[in-house]
């Protein structure tokens, strides 16, 4: 006999983040065996040559590299817990401000790269799912294939040569213009927020013009894998019987495709939609870097060339918690859209 709270979204919740504790500490674990496991010493690597070696062992010491590795482990899922992830060893910045800061930029390009790819994967998708082997099927798909196969750094070069260089209609490096970032206040960290906040139409419009490469770039990679999967779960929600019936009780067409078909095809791709947010932010990464953008993953590259492991340690904390965060949201979202998740 099942129990009474079997199935119910209150007891699904539970579980799942029951579930996520054992996960995240498995990440942290795997984050910081990664971390030590690099050849040589962090601290020696960074600021080898500019300090004495009495400097460097100080260093050593403040940043907890002479203890044994379990209290590095200890004091590691401390700072975790705390948030505080101690201070970059090359800048002197505490790494939560190097997070706030770029991390703000990345998650700006990620959200347009989102809308993106839901503008345009979504559509023609549904289209492409209606009208199953006809011409605009077809194109749809060859679309969608080319497009994810692309390397996001060769889209990005190629539309910062037609849409910047030979057309000049958009700006194709940079957050915003100097001018810009010198007189906007920082409310949000958030450069589009930050400038409705000050009612600045000019700023936003020049902030706005800088996020439409990088944003579209990455969402179109994203596309791709939209139109795929919208495509494949409308025609196979076309063939329920429901559908059936629905187009015998007389309702039109569209009505049948829009209300009944598309509805339920949505449920998988919210899925995917989820699983896709560490593509977004490893594309990211590379996006940053062609576009010369100031988020999180261009500063991971920097301290990277500088060896500045604290940083790096720090910087792919956030990444790999922000991952479980949105996987753990889009759960919640299916069991709540789809009851048959629960069970």
């Amino acid at each position: 006999m099942a129990k009474k709270n079997s199935g119910s979204l209150r007891s699904y919740l539970l579980v799942r983040l029951l579930l996520v504790l054992p996960m995240v500490l498995i990440l942290l674990t795997f984050v910081f065996l990664l971390m030590r496991v690099a050849p040589g010493d962090p601290i020696q690597a960074a600021l080898g040559g500019k300090l004495s070696p009495a400097q460097l062992a100080a260093r050593r010491a403040a940043a907890g590299y002479d203890r044994p590795l379990i209290v590095q482990y200890g004091e590691y899922l401390r700072q975790v817990i705390t948030g505080n992830f101690g201070t970059t060893i090359t800048d002197h910045r505490p790494v939560i401000d190097v997070v706030k800061t770029s991390g703000a930029a990345t998650l700006e390009l990620t959200v347009g790269a989102l809308v993106v790819a839901i503008i345009v994967g979504v559509p023609v998708g549904l289209l492409c799912g209606r009208y199953r082997d006809t011409w605009f099927d077809a194109s749809g798909r060859t679309f969608g294939v080319v497009i994810y196969a692309a390397p996001v750094f060769l889209t990005g070069l190629l539309a910062q040569l037609i849409f910047g260089k030979d057309l000049g209609w958009l700006p194709t490096s940079g957050q915003a213009s100097p001018l810009t970032q010198a007189f906007l206040q920082t409310h949000s960290n958030f450069l589009l927020i930050d400038t409705i906040i000050d009612g600045n139409t000019a700023a936003f419009w020049d902030v706005f013009k800088h996020l439409i490469l990088p944003a579209t770039t990455l969402g179109l990679l994203l596309s791709g894998v939209f139109i795929r999967l919208v495509r494949v779960n409308v025609i196979q929600t076309l063939r329920h019987d429901y559908i059936e019936a629905a187009r015998a009780r007389g309702i039109n067409e569209p009505r049948v495709v829009f209300r009944h078909a598309f509805r339920n095809a949505l449920v998988p791709v919210i899925t995917v939609m989820g699983l896709q947010a560490a593509l977004l932010l490893s594309g990211a990464v590379l996006t940053e870097e062609t576009f010369n953008w100031p988020g999180i993953g261009h500063a991971l590259i920097d301290y990277l060339n500088n060896r500045d492991y604290i940083a790096v340690q720090g910087i792919i904390t956030v990444f790999a918690l922000a991952v479980v965060v949105i996987s753990l949201l889009i759960d919640f979202i299916n069991a709540w859209a789809d009851p048959r998740m629960r069970y």
